[in-house]
């Protein structure tokens, strides 16, 4: 057989290649993904008179420049005005630079997009052209009429050949370039179905350098698979600067904007926004929403931690329900919502062996408020303490916060940030706050700060906070 023509493997989800079938593929781990394919032919010349001779060495239209002579006016950040957006991509949107967002269907993704495209085009830095692949142009533009986006240098085109849309880049020539979405695009000289590991890397990768070429901004909206990942080839989220998911539940009107990687910025910054029937509005100080609209007097089961959004520090109320024993031999049911599962099995444990408490044979419910998700470890101490208010019904004091990692000995594990979250709880009212031992580097006005070494001393230190406050 030719060389040209010798037979490969591709895998279906990350694209790469190996001469021989495997099972797995040994760049992403998937089982069962590749796929026989024309391994491409390699694009060589010999006798080129260099070492390692089979190249072919052309001179570059742009010589090569000392950095200190490199302009970087040219990579500097517009702000939309849409201050959590920005606030996430880094400071505004970078001409030249690429971004992905991901998020379920439903959740908003394409409106707040056109808000953006909106708000860009009001601010005098050019045209932006929302090319939508989902929708109709007419159908984009009655959810403009619903928010109030018709700005005059805001441009529809509903296509689905990528030669189309860059036809249409070269006629409207936008500072902006909205493609909604990725996966609904074709590529006529690329294989494959759309949507394709094939298809979708060819048009993200002819999209990116009509954007490096033009200087042009460009946001690829992309869909996730029923994992959450984005789906596609991994190779996507390689070719762009900037990747960010968007995310929220249907039954919430919270809406997150999660930085996932960005060249130009941060990329742990989260942004908050809410949903409206006038479209999505930026929440600069999204704290009241995690806490729950409770009578002054507090409830038992309820305990309040501060968690790390990014490098926003945010109160999060958790709640907790004990249910009857079940009988031996039946499993009890133990229910999540915004918390980890597997978090909630080690602490009951911990409660149990540690605490002297009898919880592994009850049914037991646990919640966040506002629809937030809570993953991490930080707020383990919030959950035991709300456990035990729930178990003796006695309430925690309303003013408390609690703040730290349960260890498997029983031990209060130090956390990162402690002096931030201390912050933001004083400036809420908070009067007292339990932490682990050593955590907090300075002192903080306004808030009683207990530190503590053991879950049976944050017991003992919740109950005495009670007890002053009765």
């Amino acid at each position: 057989m030719p060389k040209s023509q010798r037979i490969s493997y591709a895998c279906a989800a990350c694209g790469a290649r190996v001469p021989k079938w495997v099972g797995q593929c040994p760049e992403c781990d998937e089982w069962g993904s590749m796929e026989e394919s024309a391994a491409p032919p390699r694009q060589v010349t010999s006798g080129s008179g260099f070492k390692g001779g089979g190249v072919t060495v052309r001179r570059p239209a742009t010589p090569a420049m000392k950095i200190g002579t490199v302009s970087a006016a040219q990579a500097a950040s517009l702000p939309t005005g849409i201050g959590e957006f920005d606030r996430v991509m880094g400071g505004g949107i970078v001409p030249g630079g690429v971004t992905l967002i991901s998020g379920e269907p439903g959740v908003g993704k394409s409106t707040l997009l056109l808000e953006v495209a909106h708000r860009f085009g009001e601010a005098g830095y050019g045209k932006a052209l929302v090319a939508t692949g989902e929708e109709s142009a007419a159908q984009v533009r009655r959810r403009a009429d619903r928010t109030g986006c018709l700005s005059e240098e805001l441009y529809l085109a509903a296509e689905t050949e990528l030669s189309a849309v860059l036809g249409h880049v070269e006629d409207v020539k936008p500072s902006l370039l909205i493609l909604d979405s990725v996966q609904t695009v074709i590529a006529a000289d690329a294989e494959g179905v759309p949507g394709g590991v094939t298809q979708v890397k060819s048009v993200a990768t002819a999209i990116t350098a009509e954007a490096k070429s033009r200087n042009m901004a460009v946001i690829l909206v992309g869909h996730v698979t029923k994992d959450g990942g984005i789906a596609g080839p991994r190779a996507l989220e390689h070719l762009v600067d900037t990747v960010v998911h968007f995310e929220g539940d249907r039954h919430s009107m919270l809406r997150l904007l999660r930085g996932v990687k960005n060249r130009f910025g941060p990329a742990d910054e989260v942004g908050c926004f809410e949903m409206t029937e006038d479209g999505i509005v930026s929440l600069a100080d999204p704290s009241g929403l995690f806490l729950d609209d409770a009578p002054s007097e507090p409830t038992p089961g309820t305990c309040v931690t501060v968690t790390m959004e990014g490098r926003r520090a945010v109160p999060v109320e958790i709640q907790a329900l004990l249910g009857k024993s079940v009988k031996d031999g039946a499993v009890p049911r133990h229910t999540v919502s915004g918390l980890d599962q597997a978090r909630l099995n080690m602490v009951l444990a911990v409660l149990t062996r540690r605490g002297g408490m009898r919880l592994l044979d009850r049914e037991v419910y646990a919640t966040t408020i506002g629809g937030i998700k809570v993953r991490e470890p930080a707020s383990d101490l919030a959950l035991a303490l709300a456990l035990v208010s729930a178990e003796q019904e006695i309430a925690v004091s309303a003013d408390l916060v609690a703040i730290g990692e349960v260890s498997l000995t029983g031990q209060v594990r130090r956390t990162v940030n402690a002096d931030r979250r201390l912050t933001e709880a004083a400036r809420l009212g908070f009067k007292t706050a339990i932490i682990p031992k050593g955590s907090a580097s300075e002192r903080h006005k306004g808030i009683e700060v207990i530190e503590v070494e053991t879950i049976n001393d944050a017991k003992q230190a919740a109950a005495r906070a009670w007890a002053r406050r009765g």
